[in-house]
């Protein structure tokens, strides 16, 4: 019998048997996230932790053999950021699902990083709070996953991102130690944001093995959401700049094209419209006569920029209808069968229209067809390019496509990525973003956190 690698016997001393993973038939599983052609390796290993002192052990491990290691959440990532490099150690973090404690005095939640992000919207709730980041993927998707991404979802453009709620984490770093940042008090400035700093990192920093959240309290006062239904993409780029320039802060403020529309109705048949080429979902949760004027003000941004049809209601069930076919947009197009290479670009709000057009252009350019969904209030520009499986050429003109969409985000003032991270995908466009001397800024970074490199190695840097 061969002999283990030394990684795998290390691990398996230092950690209950059923936490460490050598099949490979389990262990290929583990491999990758989401995004579309983002290259992987091999794990030697994949290890299921159920605490943060088997997490510290299996780093610590690690880090004597020098073996690389990438920390993975649910695996629902679209940039790459969570797939393995080859003989790594895959520290999948799934099992750590406990809820820790809810505080409605201190309206704070602390949780380990495997929780779904829909599990603790509901523990939540339970005791009239609320957690506002609402990812697509908020059904599947991990709060650790969430941090290292600082992922947004449909509520963001109001109540802002996962930055904007984790007041506290607990991390194992680079060699194995466990520390704790952050405060759970309404205030403090007591040394330097490191929370921040790891917010958003990527797994290339530290673990996350526990997270601090604040909450919200539940919302209770009656919705009203705005529907229109636009003939041209042109016109719904002008619709969120009327909307923006009047100063209204919708809730919610969603894109759907009929690329999308088609795909969910295909799928789950919920009486879609899909003969306009995009509507825009707009809700307000400003309670009485307040919420009754936004609606209001909203429909009308909607005619004035040229909605072939724009309704404003009250119905709580047809809105959720529609919120529903927004989530549904990306999994819909999955079932289809095809290749999604998923763009996350983000603009300055007045720049969407121009950014649309772009999208557009680019797409009849390179025959792709591209559908577009957009958290539209905040200029975060989701478009999917669909590709055949299995067609080497189109697959060569998509990803053209997208980074000729990174370039063009770039050069109209915007960002490569607003919530799905940078992982492996979008690394040129962010070092053309950042600059040389900000790339160098984020080596050092690097380098005094993870001097060894074994951290999640070659996402988002390079």
């Amino acid at each position: 019998m061969p002999a283990l690698p030394p990684i795998v016997a290390a691990l398996r001393s230092a950690l209950p048997a059923d936490r460490v993973l050598t099949d490979p038939a389990l262990t290929a599983g583990y491999a990758h996230d989401e995004a579309e052609w983002a290259p992987h390796g091999t794990p030697s290993v994949v290890v299921r932790p159920r605490d943060t002192a088997e997490v510290a052990a299996a780093v610590k491990a690690a880090a004597e053999l020098r073996v690389p290691v990438v920390p993975r959440g649910a695996g629902t990532g679209l940039s790459g950021g969570a797939n393995a490099v080859d003989g790594c150690v895959l520290l999948s973090l799934e099992a750590m699902r406990a809820i820790v404690r809810i505080d409605p005095a201190e309206r704070l939640a602390v949780v380990q990083p495997g929780v779904v992000n829909d599990e603790l919207r509901a523990a939540a709730a339970g005791h009239g709070l609320w957690y506002p980041p609402d990812p697509a993927s908020a059904p599947w998707s991990t709060i650790g996953g969430n941090v290292a991404t600082n992922a947004g979802g449909l509520c963001c453009v109001k109540y802002g991102v996962t930055r904007d709620y984790v007041l506290a984490l607990e991390v194992v770093t680079a060699d194995g130690e466990v520390v704790r940042l952050g405060r759970r008090t309404a205030k403090g400035v007591a040394g330097y944001d490191l929370v921040g700093l790891l917010v958003g990192s990527e797994g290339t920093l530290a673990v996350i093995t526990e997270v601090t959240v604040r909450l919200r309290p539940l919302r209770t006062a009656p919705t009203r959401t705005v529907v229109g239904f636009f003939d041209t993409l042109a016109r719904v780029g002008e619709a969120v700049a009327n909307v923006t320039a009047a100063g209204l802060q919708p809730a919610i403020f969603e894109l759907i094209d009929r690329h999308c529309l088609r795909a969910v109705e295909e799928w789950k048949h919920m009486s879609l419209p899909d003969d306009a080429a995009a509507l825009l979902l707009a809700q307000s949760d400003l309670p009485g006569p307040a919420g009754e004027a936004e609606a209001a003000a909203i429909l009308a941004e909607f005619t004035k920029a040229g909605a072939r049809d724009a309704v404003a209601s009250t119905d709580e069930v047809e809105a959720e209808a529609l919120f529903d076919a927004r989530r549904l947009a990306y999994p819909a197009l999955e079932q289809r069968g095809d290749a999604i290479l998923t763009e996350d670009v983000c603009l300055p709000r007045g720049k969407l229209a121009t950014m649309l057009a772009r999208v557009e252009e680019i797409g009849a350019r390179h025959r792709v067809l591209i559908a577009n969904v957009a958290h539209a209030g905040d200029g975060n520009l989701h478009p999917l390019m669909i590709t055949p499986t299995g067609d080497e050429d189109a697959r060569r003109r998509s990803q053209a496509a997208f980074e000729e969409i990174v370039d063009a985000a770039i050069d109209l003032g915007g960002t490569v990525t607003g919530e799905h991270g940078v992982g492996l995908l979008k690394r040129r466009g962010m070092r053309r973003e950042l600059g040389p001397g900000a790339i160098r800024l984020h080596r050092a970074v690097k380098a005094a956190w993870d001097p060894a490199d074994i951290l999640n190695p070659g996402k988002v840097l390079g």
